[in-house]
């Protein structure tokens, strides 16, 4: 498989499609800090709280679909995982 996008255009388009399409169909209470992994050509998604886990329920799903466009996100928080410091979590919009 060839990387159709850059890592920048990923995280830019992964970004874009969650602030416009997803975050207010996932931001729930039930799934605020679970992982979601999602297709950032598609905007098919899976959430779990072990991101490994969501990974693999998305390329069950899509065993076609070119995984070097996926994109994961902490829902509700700045960041995935956090080394020496902590993730913040984000106001509700």
């Amino acid at each position: 498989m060839s990387r159709r996008l850059s890592n920048t255009q990923i995280s830019k388009k992964g970004h874009l499609l969650y602030d416009q399409c997803l975050r207010n169909e996932v931001e729930t209470e039930e799934n605020i800090g679970k992982i979601i992994v999602f297709d950032v050509e598609t905007g098919s998604f899976e959430i779990d709280a072990d991101g490994i886990r969501a990974n693999h329920r998305l390329r069950e799903r899509f065993p076609e679909a070119d995984p070097y466009n996926w994109f994961a996100m902490r829902i509700g928080y700045d960041a995935v995982f956090a080394i020496g410091s902590t993730i913040t979590r984000t106001a509700a919009k």
